[in-house]
């Protein structure tokens, strides 16, 4: 019989209107690494939340037992988890850049002496848990100085200095380094080594395979089944989680690109930070109806590339841009958009979106001059051309008044590519355009690519998905330090030669 560590029994929980989960049951087994797949919205971080005690019990049905025990949670229920050996890792980050390394990983439970807190052996305590899984990261540090994706480490960390039996991990690569993933899952094989259980939640399914042995899928709030990852295919996980069979990942398109709407001559951009350009000498052009795809490791320049042009990294730069011929000096967002140019940013949340605001006002926002009158803003038109785009978009939402922050992430980025879209752009550059969304809302976006290159419209797309640049670009531009690697035709692309010019070797 199997050692189960967990085992979760019908539960379900409610939302006004909506029903997150629906009668949840699957078991975990002591000692694995269980994977969890599903769309966004199919319930997966509502179940992590109720584990990790941020939804306490009287808040849903149904049970769970951990560890033979029945979890009732109620009250401080956070910190009840904790002392269970419940530990979760979120997507979203909640250290504190202002303060160092040490004092994230211990805030809330320093280490005292006679009434106050021992420095000295915080420090000294945070030192060996970094030294125990091999992270190159100073104790001292302070948190702003330090790369996303060392924040994800040390976030995991503060969950690992807890005596945790179970660790719950969200999407924890979505803004890590390939070097920093293969540290994650060094991390990983360690801990399952060492007896502890990880609960991992990813839409990478390449990571999920690597690194799991069980594999759980939700789809629309509800179990659809386990399945050991061994027995099993990437293919099978997808149509488990979207309900159908996908034959194909990215949609076919007969359509070829026309003339020449856009031309770069030697683009450079002083480094503000060190000396020499942070782009050096770049030339390319982009075609009407044309998926241009940007590749490159990171800090090779891609997203630097793009938000130059877009006008938002203008400082010392040098160099010519011209669309449909005429030289564009694009010194600021709103005169890259007065050219036809849109710019669907990286970091969706960050830079993208006003979570707090509504659908309505996010989508509305860059385009106020369409409903302005000289003293006011004609709402109706405003509600009028919203509600049209984001039905166009398929954006799944009750009202357009609904805060941003309440949708999915996939249907969240469909807000940041509407916004644009009502600008009407000729050029529409997509920087990570599905970073941290399911696979049917990666598909739905795919199609949405190719219905917009059939109308004209040119496409940048920047990506660090060398699978989606492959499947998606027409021709790819490899970035190198700054630099243009190459640029490919689609029939000679492969992931071997976008690496060697992405590396330089080439």
């Amino acid at each position: 019989m199997a050692d189960n560590i967990l085992e979760v029994h019908g539960v379900t929980k409610r939302f006004p209107g909506v029903i997150a989960l629906n009668n949840i049951s699957f078991n975990v087994q002591r000692g694995t690494i269980h994977a969890i797949c599903g769309e966004n919205g199919a319930g997966k971080s509502t179940l992590m939340k109720i584990l990790a005690g941020i939804y306490p019990r009287d808040s849903y049905e149904g049970s769970m037992n951990f560890n033979g025990e029945v979890l009732n949670f109620s009250g401080n229920a956070i910190k009840q988890a904790i002392h269970k050996g419940i530990a979760i890792v979120h997507q979203e980050l909640s250290l504190i850049p202002q303060i160092t390394v040490g004092e994230n990983i211990f805030l809330g439970k320093e280490p005292t002496s006679l009434g106050k807190i021992n420095w000295h052996q915080l420090y000294q305590d945070t030192r060996n848990l970094l030294a125990k899984y091999n992270l190159d990261i100073s104790s001292s540090s302070f948190i702003h100085d330090l790369s996303v994706g060392k924040q994800q480490i040390i976030e995991i960390a503060k969950a690992l200095s807890e005596t945790a039996h179970l660790l719950i991990l969200d999407e924890p690569t979505s803004a890590l380094t390939e070097t920093e993933v293969e540290t994650l899952m060094r991390i990983l094989n360690q801990l399952r080594d060492n007896g502890v259980t990880c609960i991992y939640i990813s839409h990478k399914l390449e990571e999920v395979f690597e690194i799991s042995d069980e594999i759980t899928v939700f789809r629309d709030g509800a179990a659809i089944g386990t399945l050991q990852t061994c027995n099993t295919t990437a293919e099978k996980i997808i149509s488990m989680m979207v309900g159908r069979e996908m034959t194909e990942r990215f949609p076919q398109s007969t359509h070829q690109p026309t003339e020449t709407i856009m031309e770069v001559k030697n683009l450079s951009v002083k480094s503000l930070t060190q000396p020499g350009n942070l782009l050096d000498d770049i030339s390319f052009t982009l075609r009407k109806g044309e998926i241009l795809g940007i590749a490159g490791l990171m800090g090779s320049g891609r997203s630097e590339l793009v938000t130059s042009i877009f006008g938002e990294l203008g400082q010392g730069r040098t160099g010519e841009i011209y669309i449909n011929g005429t030289l564009a000096k694009n010194r600021s967002a709103r005169e890259a958009m007065s050219h036809g140019l849109s710019l669907v940013p990286e970091d969706r949340k960050k830079t993208g979106l006003i979570v707090e605001q509504s659908i309505l006002k996010n989508i509305s926002l860059p385009n106020l001059e369409q409903f302005a009158s000289l003293f006011s803003i004609n709402q109706h038109l405003e509600v009028q051309q919203c509600e049209k785009i984001a039905k166009e978009m398929s954006i799944k939402t009750p009202t357009l008044h609904a805060l941003v922050s309440s949708l999915s992430g996939g249907n969240q980025q469909k807000v940041v590519i509407a916004k644009w879209l009502l600008s009407q752009p000729k050029i529409l550059i997509l920087d990570e355009p599905t970073r941290g969304i399911d696979v049917g809302a990666k598909y739905e976006i795919y199609k949405l690519m190719h219905r917009l290159i059939s109308e004209g419209i040119a496409i940048i797309m920047v990506s660090s998905e060398l699978p989606e640049i492959l499947g998606m670009s027409d021709r790819i531009m490899v970035m190198h330090e700054g630099k243009v690697g190459g640029i490919l035709e689609r029939a000679e692309a492969t992931q071997e030669n976008i690496m060697s010019l992405a590396t330089g070797i080439s």
